[in-house]
């Protein structure tokens, strides 16, 4: 029962990544027929594409009342982010070279992983913390970092590359009216694969008799995942170390502001045991310091300072599941 229920989560969360895939080509494909800039019609939708999982997990989670696995998916999801899709990337590729221009990506990175936080240490995140939440996440979207979403946006309105890696696609230009049919449709699939993802995870739980949150932490974390760790390959594969350390940065931010605000407008998350949190808020310090060390010493990430962020991960999973 138990392992049929995992598998079916994570072939949901590929019907969730494939969903939003078709989502965000409509998206590019209606923007160019309304003859629309990129950034003022699609680049931040373009650019948080590959968090529209997460996103749809959070919203839906929310609805169900169970705030507490969006915020599981949240935090595992940053801790994959850096430690196992940044770190496996590394290691298929190679050396990846740093350029200054992160300094001020990896501060805001960081800032944004500590708000909510800094907001539960009052036992809860309420509608007001998600609201100011949300505001940090526009005021990065709109402020110094409008040329990183610019670059993104433009990289995934050229195709998308989950969509690429799931199949090949020749493009053949369609009418507007198909694609806000093809845009509906990708939103519906989302709202549903999500639901029954967060119902599946809920029961999960209980036949583990462990908390949701760790259903999130791990399991859909890993699964919702996917779009940055393609991303990440790619971008190595086309000599793109911007877009590399930009997507797992900006994806952090994504998560920390934007989907936990959203998710906790709709049904605040009130925490009731902060402990079991402690492993992995410390777990994602200590990946992330160490990220920034790396990167940091040398302007670069090798590829056995990427395998010491995989153990580091693997570590963490033992720790979590012991």
């Amino acid at each position: 029962m138990i392992p049929g229920l995992i598998i079916s989560i994570l072939l949901l969360s590929l019907v969730l990544i494939k969903a939003a895939d078709m989502v965000i080509v409509a998206i590019r494909r209606i923007a160019r027929e309304v003859h629309a800039g990129i950034f003022t019609v699609a680049a931040i939708i373009l650019a948080l594409g590959t968090s529209l999982p997460e996103l749809f997990v959070g919203i839906t989670s929310a609805l169900e009342g169970t705030p507490s696995l969006a915020f599981g998916v949240i935090l595992g999801s940053n801790i994959a982010n850096i430690a196992l899709i940044g770190g496996v990337s590394a290691l298929f590729i190679g050396k990846v070279h740093v350029k200054d221009y992160l300094n001020k990506d990896v501060w805001v990175s960081l800032f944004a992983a500590i708000a909510p936080l800094f907001l539960a240490l009052d036992k809860s995140i309420s509608s007001v913390d998600g609201l100011i939440l949300v505001m940090i996440y526009f005021a990065y979207a709109t402020g110094f970092f409008k040329r990183r979403y610019e670059e993104i946006g433009k990289a995934r309105a050229e195709e998308s590359f989950v969509y690429r890696f799931m199949r090949e696609f020749k493009y053949v230009e369609s009418v507007r009216k198909k694609e806000f049919i093809k845009l509906f449709l990708g939103l519906a699939v989302l709202l549903f694969s999500a639901d029954t993802i967060v119902k599946l995870s809920s029961q999960l739980a209980t036949l583990a008799n462990i908390p949701v949150f760790l259903i999130g932490l791990f399991v859909l974390a890993i699964g919702t995942s996917l779009p940055e760790f393609v991303f990440s390959i790619r971008s190595l594969e086309d000599h793109e170390p911007r877009m590399f350390f930009g997507n797992l940065l900006g994806s952090t931010i994504t998560n920390s502001t934007l989907i936990i605000g959203v998710t906790t407008l709709i049904s605040p998350l009130r925490i009731e045991d902060f402990s079991e949190y402690i492993v992995a808020v410390l777990a994602f310090f200590a990946v992330f310091f160490l990220f920034w060390f790396f990167i940091k010493s040398k302007h670069r990430l090798d590829r056995w300072e990427a395998a010491v962020l995989v153990l580091l991960y693997a570590t963490f999973v033992a720790i979590e599941l012991l």
